[in-house]
């Protein structure tokens, strides 16, 4: 198997992310790997419908900044080399184009937690992200959604 020396963890660092934050940190640990954090803004994005309590939008630039931070202290705290990065642009095009700039090894990327039918999807942009990265890719399944009434 070939060494690890980049893994890019592909996060919004919401708590549906955080099974694949858990992994990435785990394995950059366990290979002695450099873990790259990396969110993607949107270009030019407007405040969403995702708006935090305080009225701020949750997937601005400041705001993932400030949860890439969280996890890049939570990956040092543990001993792992890691450093993040913001990136503007469509979401699964922007971590292709990381993970190329930056020679990643290895983009893990979390999938929604759900069951039934839309469980064979597993999500939009990591769907794009497996298709397209000249790396090899894991896909960390999220936690189950709680079934609607």
């Amino acid at each position: 198997m070939p060494q690890l020396e980049t893994i890019l963890l592909a996060t919004d660092g919401l708590p549906a992310s955080e099974p694949a934050s858990e992994q990435a940190i785990d394995l950059a640990l366990q290979v002695d790997a450099r873990l790259l954090i990396v969110s993607v803004v949107a270009s030019g994005s407007q405040p969403s419908e995702a708006a935090n309590a305080d009225g701020g939008d949750s997937n601005s630039r400041d705001s993932l900044a400030t949860r890439a931070q969280a996890i890049v202290q939570r990956a040092r705290a543990a001993g792992a080399n890691a450093n993040y990065l913001v990136w503007e642009g469509e979401a699964g095009e922007a971590i292709v184009a990381a993970a190329d700039s930056e020679a990643a090894d290895l983009i893990v990327v979390g999938s929604h937690g759900r069951s039934g039918v839309s469980r064979f999807f597993i999500g939009s942009v990591s769907d794009f992200v497996v298709r397209h990265a000249h790396c090899p890719v894991m896909v960390v399944r999220g936690k189950p959604e709680a079934p609607k009434r």
